[in-house]
């Protein structure tokens, strides 16, 4: 008996161990949707926006690493998924999102609904192709997947409506597909010229990132030959920072002033599978040694004396045995006496001190004391990504995800909702902000329809708050930044999700304890200071002087008083050292 276009996609999906697909349906994706239904074997995840579906899915490809799939209509409604999937592209998680067409005989007429997905979405994937006609098929849906699992990225399969319909072409099923596991390794001259620099350094630092994933054991190893401290990128953060003695935070606008020290400080730098974008941290005069598995990437941030191709725990391991024994600790034992002070006056600011509205990082840091040891987390672009860098403690089996590189508002309950499919075993705890969860907290709906038990913090701070840190480091007055929010808590409530609103300290851990003890899905509206200031490890002189500026000018427009709640929130040496 022949199958529909529509009927094979569902099987090559099951095939390759897809089991969940994130979208909305639509006059156009009928067929599909039909065909999952009348299947069975693939469970639908509904979504109130479109953008919701495709941060999921981008959750669900970082929690298990393998293909995760989200479906739209044609025009508008595939149109958003593009945020989403420009954050999965640059997070290299392997997605493929199925992109239904108006009625193949009206492309190129202006016909109602038209787009062109397949240009649309080239930017931000790793392949994208209009089906045309069915005997394309299933060659363009198998290369659209093996393409994102090998690349990881994202891939994506346009499909008119019609063509659902129609009858498949007969061929014979292939291996199921999934990712390959090569074993990449620099050339062994390759690999001497990088021990020669290392080995002539009397102080290295390693950068470590998402690359380092699976490599922890054999990277430690490396550090412990070369007396080297390791610095992390937030993407590194849970792959790397647990069970580390060699830990000495992150650096960048997000991290720590020790983080920032041990790159500054050092001979030769290791950068270890790392795309840390911002130059201004990389150190001034040490040689650079880069390992990372996609050749493309060397170099690209700042300029390197040695570059090799390779992934992170082969490269390591095959490095091992040419770094001479005998080193100095010097440098590791001043980084990391460094990083116990400056861990130190952290955690001295996360300490309840009775005042109202409640500090950022008591919210973060009990957060962090209270969750599960294998708790995933998400955390939104702004300040919730400050504290979740600087007071979340990642342990072997716990997991981070976020819209890291792309950096996107919003992602983080679409993120949870992900990450929840994808492990309803497991705790997933949002770290949102007022902002992003309202941008699209309509998707609040979509964790109750799909009985997911997400718990939601958001740190409430009725602004856009990194936006107005960033406005005084640039030495401008804020403006358009202020949100006028809800209770959150009662609008969870009017959902069916627990809400819990928190004003004062005193109050926060119970609620959420209770939050956490919820069999259901919750959310805990934490009512924080707004002029909480999240300094960078390394201040210049021009942000020293955009703040001045900031305060003369808030003074002259009449708003001095903000100056006032800025002071007795915030411990001056924050700010001056």
């Amino acid at each position: 008996m022949s199958q529909t276009i529509a009927e094979l996609f569902v099987e090559t999906l099951k095939r390759a161990g897809v089991s969940r697909v994130w979208g909305l349906p639509g006059d156009s994706l009928n067929a599909f949707t039909d065909a999952l239904r009348r299947d069975g074997g693939i469970r639908w995840l509904h979504v109130r926006h479109e953008e919701t579906a495709a941060f999921a899915a981008a959750a669900d490809a970082a929690v298990t690493g393998e293909l995760a799939v989200v479906a739209g209509s044609c025009g508008p409604g595939n149109l958003h998924f593009i945020n989403g999937l420009f954050d999965a592209q640059r997070s290299r998680v392997p997605v493929l999102a199925i992109a239904s067409q108006i009625p193949s005989s009206e492309i190129g007429s202006g016909y109602f609904q038209e787009t062109h997905p397949q240009e649309l979405f080239r930017e931000c994937s790793v392949y994208s192709e209009l089906v045309g006609d069915p005997s394309q098929l299933p060659w363009v849906l198998e290369i659209a997947m093996r393409t994102a699992v090998e690349q990881q990225g994202v891939a994506v399969v346009v499909v008119p409506g019609d063509v659902f319909f129609a009858d498949a072409p007969e061929r014979r099923p292939g291996a199921p597909i999934r990712a390959a596991s090569p074993r990449i390794v620099p050339s062994p001259d390759e690999l001497a010229e990088a021990a020669g620099v290392l080995n002539a350094a009397a102080s290295v630092t390693i950068l470590a990132g998402a690359g380092v994933a699976g490599a922890h054991d054999e990277v430690l190893a490396l550090a412990e030959r070369l007396q080297a401290p390791i610095v992390h990128a937030f993407r590194g953060k849970e792959h790397i920072e647990y069970d580390n003695p060699y830990d000495v935070g992150m650096t960048g606008l997000l991290g720590f002033a020790s983080g920032y020290r041990a790159m500054e400080k050092c001979d030769a730098l290791l950068i270890l599978g790392s795309d840390f974008p911002y130059r201004q941290f990389y150190p001034s005069k040490a040689k650079i040694v880069q390992v990372d598995v996609r050749g493309e990437q060397l170099g690209r941030r700042t300029p390197i004396d040695v570059g090799l191709v390779g992934d992170a725990r082969e490269t390591a391991t095959a490095l091992l045995p040419l770094i001479a024994d005998g080193r100095s600790p010097k440098h590791l034992e001043s980084s990391l006496k460094h990083y116990e002070k400056t861990r130190k006056e952290l955690d001295g600011l996360a300490n309840d001190d009775g005042k109202e509205p409640i500090h950022p990082e008591y919210v973060a840091k009990l957060i962090d004391r209270l969750a599960d040891s294998d708790a995933i987390f998400t955390a939104d672009v702004g300040s919730p990504v400050v504290w979740t860098a600087r007071y979340l403690h990642l342990t072997r089996d716990r997991r981070l995800i976020g819209s890291f590189t792309h950096g996107s508002m919003a992602n983080a309950m679409p993120h949870a909702l992900g990450a929840q499919g994808a492990a309803p075993g497991r705790q997933v705890i949002a770290l949102a902000g007022d902002g992003g969860l309202s941008m699209l907290m309509g998707d609040l709906l979509s964790i109750r329809q799909n009985d997911l038990p997400i718990k939601i913090v958001v740190f409430n701070n009725s602004s856009l708050n990194f936006v107005e840190v960033e406005m005084k480091a640039a030495g401008i007055v804020n403006f358009g930044t202020e949100l006028v929010n809800p209770d959150f808590a009662a609008v969870a409530e009017s959902v069916g999700i627990t809400g819990i609103r928190v004003e004062r300290g005193a109050d926060l851990e119970a609620a959420l304890t209770r939050a956490f003890a919820e069999p259901g899905a919750a959310l805990v509206d934490v009512v924080v200071a707004r002029q909480e200031l999240s300094i960078p490890p390394s201040i210049t002189a021009a942000q020293t002087k955009g703040f001045a500026l900031y305060a003369m000018r808030t003074v002259l427009s009449g708003r001095g008083d903000e100056l006032l709640d800025l002071a007795d929130t915030n411990v001056w040496r924050r700010i001056f050292g």
